[in-house]
């Protein structure tokens, strides 16, 4: 079952073409991760699959309804990047104002305990930390057990251990059956968690595939070596970095690098070379490498 679909969609803000006849559709059961650097149209495309955009042309489907149809809503659960609580409620009151909103959400304690919100359950949401208000905000996108949750950055300003429990709590809610997308400028995110990756760029779809396949289209090995010379610029070389004495350079090609390395006599030792991490593919395809 198709639960979202963009059909050549394109999404214009006065002159600004957002999303370029774009399309893409996302099945029951897969966990999606969108990337794309600011501005690509990420949050667009979600923006538009929640029902709160309307394309310029092409045609949006939320489980085969307008996503502003209440039906097609009634099966949603969505985070978006800015969320903005009653400041004078308390996290238990604001949880029971959105189940309030659903014919079998989940329990008060459980939406409570599978964030770690339990400690703060009388605690008034305005004075609550960055990273505490964003865990209650995704937190209520699971409350009325939607069939697709759509996460906006969902880990803006969390810390490392509140990130992990999140990714966990994406997991399990993944392994029952729920589909997730989820945007995140989190390279690691993306890798722990998707089954599939979707690169956007200047509106368009730059590639569609799993984690590994991203990482194999652009074809580029990372080649790492330690030297106190610096190293000039060769032929094929697309990307660089320096950290401490080691030199990471990315490459199509890494047995020309190595004898052009060879062959320039720069000196070297404790040559590595990889594959590309997906960050370093993600860069590559859309045209940011440094």
């Amino acid at each position: 079952m198709m639960l979202a679909r963009a059909i050549n969609v394109s999404r214009r803000y006065g002159d600004v073409l957002a999303l370029d006849n774009l399309s893409l559709d996302v099945p029951a059961g897969q966990l999606v991760g969108l990337l794309g650097p600011n501005g690509a149209g990420k949050s667009t495309l979600v923006n538009l699959f929640t029902g709160l955009r309307r394309p310029s042309s092409g045609t949006v489907e939320l489980c085969g309804r307008d996503p502003r149809h209440a039906s097609a809503r009634a099966t949603l659960g969505v985070t978006p990047q800015e969320t903005g609580l009653p400041s004078s409620l308390r996290v238990g009151e604001v949880v029971d104002y959105t189940r309030a909103h659903f014919p079998d959400p989940l329990s008060r304690d459980e939406v409570l305990a599978k964030f770690d919100l339990t400690d703060l359950v009388r605690r008034q949401t305005g004075g609550l930390s960055g990273g505490q208000k964003r865990r209650l905000a995704v937190a209520l996108a699971f409350v009325g057990r939607p069939k697709i949750v759509f996460l906006d950055e969902p880990t803006t300003g969390l810390d490392v251990e509140a990130r992990r429990s999140l990714w966990d709590a994406i997991r399990v809610f993944h392994a029952d059956g729920g589909t997730v997308v989820l945007t995140s400028h989190y390279l690691e995110e993306i890798e722990a968690l998707a089954q599939r990756v979707v690169v956007i760029g200047g509106g368009r779809v730059l590639a569609d595939d799993t984690v590994d396949a991203v990482r194999g289209l652009v074809a580029i090995r990372r080649v790492s070596v330690s030297t106190a010379a610096p190293v000039p610029d060769l032929p094929g070389v697309v990307g660089r970095e320096r950290d401490g004495a080691r030199t990471h350079l990315l490459t199509p090609d890494a047995d020309r690098l190595v004898r052009d390395l060879v062959a320039k006599d720069v000196p070297f030792a404790d040559l590595e070379v990889r594959p590309t991490s997906l960050e370093e593919a993600f860069l590559t395809l859309t045209g940011s490498t440094r």
